[in-house]
């Protein structure tokens, strides 16, 4: 009887191994009842010759063994749907091998150095791929019917519910292009034309901040850009509500900010743990005190109807004759990640580029130039009809955005597990294979920017588009010169890409223009541009490594 019954769990260890691979589900219920209901049930129908504390543990120990037997057998198999496709055999047996390598904050380094080593697509979790290739890139994220948005949001949001997350979180395709269109709305040509005026505001009390602190020795520039970028995102989201660059953060506002984004790229390699630790009050503290703080100020911006067309006005669908009623959570879901979002994005990639120009001082000498040229002392930066005519400008951006995208590892995508999975760039996708086109990795393919596909070279997007009035006369195309606009995706693509790119643009090139208009900046002496490349790190979003600078205010 005894060996029946334990042959029945190895049985049944098989079945749960089969429920679980073909609905990966995320319940705590399920899971209880899979992992725990069938050695429970049969420890009590074992025979009396087995003692009460024997049973239980002989029961578990066979059935969670042959379990994990079924599992690492399958994943590790000739016979697995990826099978074919090369990795770590760590990361093919599970995604806490990336979990962990993601506590590093060199995820991005990781994987591109996988692809080093083992070409275009690389195996890098039980179901997942990475794939290094642009043309990749388009059918997965850019039409309506690519692939939809992966498990990590299950666990960076803390849920597998679409009910109650922000945007960002939304994986039905159908939900999130309704969620989506007050946003569309919010970030139209016309509507951030009218977000000007606050970006100038902001603009100009970030460099009267950053004036004050000459002569006082080195600044961290990071610093000031997280101090302005928080200030206006929360303008933009609340009607206001944060004064960093007038206060400072002592309430370690950022400190809150950069700890969630560590934990939520763990997270996301382990989705399950973050719906189990979203019912545990200690570990959801810190994330339940920002949603608190958030849900004041909402409730403050509908209270103070604003005359101001904020991205508040939008989601709240203030611009529609009949705005209908828009749930108080989504209203502060879709503020936070305004906020959390826009903040982080814009902060690190002022700070790169700031960093680029520094540490290529011909480039620095070129921009200030063109600033000169078109912002001279006393013409008004926030008047933005020369942004547009600013070439170099906007070729530094660009390149910017290539060498330190702010979301080095990309948008994580899944195949539905319902459908007959999906053919992508003649590489087949089963049912619910998750799969992410790294734009740090893509960005940096010899194959798709070339020379230089790792220096800091703004002149490959003025040779690219023809328009080199910019650029200096010495200068010339290079005979071997591979530009693929194609495969630069630092905002992702398609209809789930970052919404707010067109703003984020605007406030660099504001931002930038309001700054070398007024000041300049040198590196402190002595200090190793190497120390920024090793502390560009990526936890979600792109780490603000520190700058120190000797500011002046220009003569």
């Amino acid at each position: 009887m005894g060996f029946q019954v334990l042959g029945g769990l190895v049985f049944l260890a098989l079945i749960a191994h089969q429920i679980f691979k073909r609905y990966e589900t995320y319940s705590i219920r399920a899971h209880l009842a899979l992992l725990l209901g069938p050695p429970v049930l049969a420890s009590a129908l074992l025979p009396s010759s087995y003692t009460s504390i024997h049973a239980p543990l002989l029961c578990h120990l066979t059935y969670l063994g042959a379990l994990s037997a079924f599992v690492i057998l399958y994943r590790l198999a000739p016979w697995h749907p990826l099978a074919r496709y090369p990795g770590p055999p760590g990361a093919k047996l599970s995604k806490w091998w990336m979990a962990c390598v993601s506590l590093s904050g060199y995820e991005h380094l990781y994987i591109h150095k996988l692809h080093e080593k083992y070409g275009d697509v690389v195996r890098f979790g039980p179901n997942e791929l990475s794939i290094r290739s642009a043309s990749a890139a388009n059918p997965i994220m850019a039409t309506a019917a690519g692939v939809p948005k992966g498990p990590q949001y299950v666990g960076r949001m803390l849920s597998e519910s679409d009910a109650n997350l922000p945007l960002i979180g939304v994986q039905n395709v159908d939900e999130h292009l309704r969620r989506r269109r007050p946003w569309n709305r919010a970030f139209s040509a016309t509507a951030v034309k009218g977000y000007e005026e606050t970006i100038a505001r902001r603009g100009r009390q970030l460099v009267d901040a950053l004036e004050r602190q000459k002569g006082v020795g080195e600044v961290v520039l990071g610093k000031w850009f997280n101090f302005f970028a928080y200030d206006f995102m929360c303008d933009m989201a609340f009607g206001g509500g944060s004064e960093l660059l007038r206060d400072g953060d002592d309430a370690n506002v950022w400190k809150v900010l950069d700890e969630g984004m560590v934990a939520g790229t763990f997270l996301g390699h382990v989705p399950w743990l973050g719906v189990y630790l979203s019912h545990i009050p200690a570990a959801v503290a810190p994330l339940h005190t920002l949603i608190s703080h958030c849900k004041a100020l909402t409730s403050k911006r509908i209270q103070n109807v604003s005359s101001r067309r904020d991205l508040f006005h939008y989601l709240n669908n203030e611009d529609l004759p009949e705005k209908g009623v828009v749930p108080l959570r989504q209203l502060t879901d879709d503020g936070c990640l305004a906020v959390v979002a826009g903040a982080d994005t814009t902060s690190s990639t002022m700070t790169s580029l700031f960093y680029c120009l520094l540490t290529h001082p011909e480039a620095y000498e070129r921009l200030q130039i063109e600033v000169d040229k078109f912002y001279p002392a006393g013409e008004d930066v926030a008047d933005s009809k020369h942004l547009a005519d600013m070439e170099y400008l906007n070729a530094v951006i660009n390149e910017t955005l290539r060498l330190y995208p702010p979301v080095p590892t990309g948008s994580q995508r899944q195949v539905p597990r319902e459908s007959q999975g999906a053919t992508v760039d003649s590489i087949f996708l089963p049912p619910g294979t998750s799969v992410t086109v790294q734009a740090f990795s893509v960005h940096r393919d010899p194959r798709n920017f070339f020379p230089h596909p790792d220096t800091f070279w703004p002149d490959r997007w003025l040779f690219a588009s023809s328009s080199s009035s910019s650029s200096s006369p010495s200068l010339s195309a290079p005979e071997t010169f591979v530009h693929n606009v194609d495969a630069f995706i630092p905002f992702a693509l398609g209809p789930m890409n970052c919404v707010g790119k067109n703003l984020a643009l605007q406030e660099i090139r504001m931002v930038v223009c309001a700054v070398m208009q007024r000041l300049e900046f040198s590196l402190r002496e002595g200090w190793n541009p190497e120390e920024y490349e090793r502390g560009f790190k990526a936890h979600l979003v792109a780490s603000r490594p520190a700058v120190p600078v000797i500011v002046r205010t220009r003569a």
